[in-house]
């Protein structure tokens, strides 16, 4: 009050006041009309924060102040929602998808547009203008302007977004409740073509929910679960619009989820020796008796194994390895591998770990029951060493115990109070497993119906009855099994999830007495799982969305589709977008999947911006190409046949140059393709045939390994040769180098005329493989082989 009169936009009397640390801070300032001020700061993390306070451009005394901010970070949730001017033109083009587009904008900035078909052979683009005047339009076919191309556009300077005419309406007289839905309304009508960013802080993560109303203004909700003080962050053209960031308090009361959290740190494993006893440890419930395991050595020989039960529901794999490298470890119930087989086990120097390397498995994952410990198993052997982290949420707290097996394995214990829907994350070295976080349907057996028994063919075979079977349930032909029920107040429903996650419902149909039969028809390859719950009688019209739906004892089945199984470990990716590229641009690559057999072939790419992704089929796989719009690392995870990843993925691309268009301050973003391959095979060459008389038939010859493509110098790259249905006959095999024949070929024996064969090559190039069955090239021979550093 005697400091005098000064000028400052920022605060009146010519005080300036700012807040930096950990977070951003809404700062307010009262002016009290007797020479002092009262400052109210609301942020958003813990930890120091300097104050800063001046008066007429000076620091004040004391100036910079620290203050120490104690609690719990706030939450944020965003949303993004983009406005599009949209122009049509006569395409001439039946496939719009064979067309690319872009516009260059009056000062020479290209970027990205979307198409889109329209009626009359038309053609729709949408772009969000970024200034006014001429833009040109590019559409390309194969790299090249289509007739007319470049169309030309004129944006008006009224088109051009302006968050300055941006409104935000709230309801009047209306307090925010917390687990309700709350609204307000945005009217961007006049205020031009631009990006609507949403976000929200607080207490707690709040769904935001966006309704376009199509009048130029758009209805948000959202529902936060705890009361408290928000701040709402509404951005037009990535600029605030007039009086964002606005707070608002929450009333109500808190949600009832709670949330527990166990931690535990894994040690890094000595190296196995060859010779060593090994052995894992799995917890599965049910008849042990129906387990069967194997264990297959880097080269591909079967190792004896022994199942050593602990007590009903857990058992050892026990073996003795008799090579270094990595060894697969597959466990099957009833002939079907459980979740997370087959695992891996390295003998010597494991290899580099990580979050991706943890598997885990056990039904607890998937459905418990209340009052009961559930468990399931975490398998950490191969990720090495690292903070283990298990978190459960859901209705009721969660009792979490833990059981460390001493092999690399560890058994996890929860029991719950309430049923309903859980979620339970799990996080190694702080960043979530794959498939974290899993939903977990807790049932009480007190409530609903009961299910007695249930019939499912596939799952009471044999190994090798199995493959037989396999060979019947075919993609477009339907799969049906029987359930039989005696709880007559109850209805069946059922559920199918594809490879690619699609879930659809299933067909349940009832018979005889207690007899039902549930039927689907798949549209792709590989494990299906078929969910089959109990729903009272008055809320059959809910579905899966029932109060009271409980999942029968058995589910989910295990489904197995598809005549040429795919096999993943043939099948390898190259190209430079798999390592590298540039915003704006497209990035290729090549997933090679020849002799690898059908299956659904899966790319995720996760980074800063969400990506336009290409697919092009060639004769011996499939080309993707992708667009990032902002600079920074991007993780490209590739799977074939289902959930397994192909040799070297996940792959991580560092993509450079400036960001493109509106970049909000967003999360990262997913894009996903899925491709449901065909059966491809590499040509054969036609050679002279020897005198050899046969009587075996080389195209019963099957082969597989990476060592069919790509082979390294120095090290022991291998493949494996399954003659075991081509009658009887002689075996040749060699290779051939760009100038020197290859090193050291062996072919070993493993049985059943199934062989094990191990090269090593010291030249750059392209060398060929060729494999005879009698006096006839077996299937793709010769193969070419690339041999890399």
């Amino acid at each position: 009050k005697d400091a005098g009169a000064g000028s400052s936009v920022a605060e009146p009397r010519g005080l300036s006041v700012s807040v930096e640390g950990p977070s951003k801070a809404e700062i307010s300032c009262q002016d009290n009309g007797d020479g002092t001020c009262r400052v109210t700061y609301y942020p958003m993390a813990p930890g120091e924060y300097s104050i800063n306070l001046k008066f007429m451009d000076k620091p004040i005394g004391g100036s910079p102040f620290v203050a120490k901010v104690t609690g719990e970070p706030k939450k944020r949730t965003q949303m993004n929602m983009s406005s599009m001017s949209c122009v049509s033109f006569d395409a001439g083009v039946d496939d719009i998808s064979l067309l690319t587009a872009t516009v260059t904008s009056p000062s020479g900035h290209e970027e990205p547009c979307a198409l889109k078909k329209l009626p009359n052979n038309r053609m729709g683009i949408s772009f969000t203008p970024k200034e006014y005047g001429e833009h040109l339009v590019n559409v390309f076919k194969a790299g090249k302007h289509i007739p007319k191309s470049p169309f030309r556009v004129t944006v008006s300077r009224e088109d051009v977004g302006d968050p300055t005419r941006v409104r935000v309406i709230w309801p009047e007289g209306v307090q925010p409740m917390a687990n309700q839905r709350n609204e307000f309304v945005v009217d961007s009508k006049n205020a031009g073509y631009a990006t609507l960013s949403l976000s929200i802080e607080g207490p707690s993560k709040a769904e935001i929910e966006c309704t376009d109303n199509s009048d130029g203004t758009c209805t948000v909700a959202y529902c936060p679960t705890e009361p408290g003080t928000y701040l709402v962050n509404v951005k037009y053209a990535d600029q605030h619009v007039p009086g964002s960031p606005f707070t608002i308090q929450v009333g109500g009361e808190a949600s009832a989820r709670m949330v527990q959290r166990i931690e535990r740190s894994r040690q890094a494993f000595e190296a196995t020796q060859v010779g060593s006893k090994c052995g894992l440890t799995m917890r599965i419930p049910g008849d042990l008796q129906a387990i069967t395991t194997e264990v297959l050595s880097p080269s591909g020989k079967r190792i004896p194994c022994d199942i050593v039960p602990i007590d009903d529901e857990q058992f050892t794999i026990r073996f003795v390895p008799q090579e270094t490298g990595t060894h697969t470890v597959s466990i099957l119930s009833r002939g079907v591998h459980i979740p997370g087989s087959p695992f891996q086990f390295t003998v010597g120097q494991p290899a580099e770990g990580g979050p991706d390397k943890v598997r885990v498995s056990g039904r607890g994952l998937e459905y418990g029951e209340v009052n009961e410990f559930n468990d399931f198993s975490i398998y950490t052997r191969e990720a090495g060493a690292g903070g283990l982290s298990i978190a459960i949420e859901g209705p009721s707290k969660a009792e979490i115990s833990f059981k460390d097996q001493q092999d690399g394995s560890c058994t996890v214990f929860y029991r719950v109070r309430r049923p309903g829907e859980y979620f339970c994350s799990i996080k190694f070295k702080d960043e979530h497993i794959p498939f974290s976080p899993f939903r977990i349907f807790v049932a009480d057996p007190r409530e609903g119906g009961r299910s007695e028994a249930y019939e499912v063919p596939i799952q009471y075979l044999t190994t090798d009855t199995v493959r037989s079977e396999r060979d019947s349930l075919m993609i477009g032909r339907p799969v049906t099994f029987t359930v039989h029920c005696t709880d007559s107040d109850h209805v069946l429903i059922a559920t199918v999830e594809s490879p690619s996650k699609n879930i659809e419902e299933a067909a349940v149909y009832k018979l005889d007495g207690d007899q039902h039969v549930v039927r689907f028809t798949p549209s792709e390859s590989g494990t299906h799982f078929v969910r089959v719950y109990l729903v009272p009688q008055n809320e059959v019209h809910l579905g899966t969305r029932a109060t009271h739906i409980q999942e029968i004892d058995g589910s989910p089945f295990h489904i197995v589709v598809g005549d040429n199984m795919a096999d993943p470990g043939t099948v390898y990716a190259t190209g430079e977008g798999l390592t590298r590229g540039s915003v704006g641009i497209k990035n290729k690559f090549f997933v090679n999947t020849a002799n690898a057999g059908a299956g659904l072939l899966s790319v995720v790419i996760d980074g800063p911006s969400k990506v336009p992704v290409t697919c092009e089929e060639h004769d011996d796989g499939y080309e993707f190409a992708y667009v990032p719009t902002a600079p920074g690392d991007y993780k490209i995870t590739v799977r074939y046949g289902g959930n397994f990843d192909i040799y070297g993925s996940p792959f991580y691309a560092k993509i450079t140059g400036a960001p493109m268009g509106d970049q909000a301050s967003i999360n990262a973003e997913q894009t996903t393709m899925m491709v449901n391959t065909a059966t491809k095979t590499m040509a054969s060459r036609t050679y002279q045939a020897t005198n050899v008389i046969s009587r075996g038939i080389a195209q019963n010859v099957t082969c597989s390994g990476l060592g069919l493509k790509r082979a390294f110098i120095g090290k022991d790259n291998q493949f494996f040769i399954d003659a075991s249905r081509a009658g009887n006959a002689m075996l040749l095999a060699g290779m051939a180098g760009p100038e020197h024949p290859c090193e050291n070929f062996e072919i070993k024996h493993t049985g059943n005329n199934c062989f094990g064969v191990t090269y090593n090559v010291k030249d750059i190039g392209s060398y060929w493989l060729s494999i005879m069955w009698g006096d006839q090239h077996i299937p793709g021979s010769p193969f070419q082989v690339e041999v890399l550093e």
